[in-house]
């Protein structure tokens, strides 16, 4: 059996080379050419804290993969990372463990940026240049290398976050700019990436300028939210990587149900293109899928191979 570190797994990693196969997973998915299976969560109430397991198997291939994730927000700062996590690999054929791969959540923070640059580079126009990142933890990090790596365009990018001074520092880590007040820095941007774990909305309706494009991934599970349910009515394009699993709980879980049935697939939309106004609000709701973790954890292997 395979076992890999984060570390030896962070040596392996090239968000351009893994980009392609990230992309491809999500057209698969609207062609229902992978079995994902619903997703495991386990709520830790009396901590704030919570597990995802996902799994899944994109049909004909040899191995399918199983992935638990943890977040442990109130994790005290002598441990280290709040979130934590590994993915096992096993064939298809004998249902034997074929790799450990112990990421310690590093491949689903990549996974995750590079699916959200993706998002983002479909639904934008080539002159969307003012990004604003709203968040501070280590996927707010991870989306500012993905979307410089893959948009291809020069950005102006600014971070917010509920404590400026970690908005600062991740500003000053990452030669970005620090965004003090958050309803100006979303009436001046192009694009919003939302990476938080809050569970009252933080983005108003009343702040977001026609010709937006919103980019939410931090409301993946059960009474998380970020946008407000007004501004989620009002968008004139909505998108998910999982309809499905969006609409239950994601951000467009608060969907009216006469939206629903607006909602298209992100692996529609790559496959076949988004028209769209400079005028249109755009909401591209990622709540993350087992398809990536497939994809992200056969390319590592792959690369380890090829060493």
């Amino acid at each position: 059996m395979i076992s890999l570190s984060r570390d030896q797994i962070a040596a392996l990693l090239d968000i351009r080379s893994l980009a392609p196969c990230i992309e491809a997973t999500y057209r698969a998915s609207s062609a229902r050419e992978i079995n994902l299976p619903q997703v495991g969560h386990i709520e830790l109430p009396e901590r704030n804290d919570d597990s995802h397991i996902k799994f899944g198997q994109r049909r004909g291939d040899p191995s399918f993969v199983i992935k638990v994730a943890t977040g442990f927000p109130d994790t005290p700062s002598e441990i280290g990372r709040t979130s934590n996590g590994l993915s096992l690999v096993l064939s298809a054929h004998t249902g034997e463990v074929q790799a450990m791969l112990h990421d310690e959540m590093l491949l689903t923070d990549v996974r995750t940026a590079i699916g959200s640059a993706i998002a983002t580079r479909a639904l934008t126009h080539p002159d969307a240049t003012r990004l604003l990142i709203v968040g501070t933890g280590a996927q707010a990090e991870h989306q500012i290398q993905a979307h410089r790596e893959l948009l291809n365009r020069p950005l102006e990018i600014s971070v917010w976050g509920r404590s400026p001074e970690k908005a600062k520092a991740v500003a000053e880590r990452n030669n970005t700019q620090h965004a003090s007040v958050l309803a100006a820095a979303c009436a001046t941007a192009d694009i919003i990436v939302t990476v938080t774990a809050a569970s009252k909305p933080l983005i108003m309706n009343d702040w977001i300028a026609p010709g937006t494009h919103i980019t939410a991934v931090g409301a993946d599970a059960p009474g998380k939210h970020e946008l407000d349910a007004a501004l989620i009515e009002r968008a004139d394009h909505l998108v998910a990587d999982s309809p499905h699993q969006c609409l239950h709980h994601g951000d467009l879980s608060i969907l009216s149900s006469e939206r629903h049935q607006d909602v298209v697939q992100l692996g529609t939309v790559l496959d076949s293109g988004l028209t769209r106004s400079h005028e249109a609000v755009t909401i591209v709701d990622l709540t993350g899928t087992a398809a990536q973790d497939i994809a992200i954890a056969q390319w590592i292997l792959d690369a380890r191979s090829a060493e």
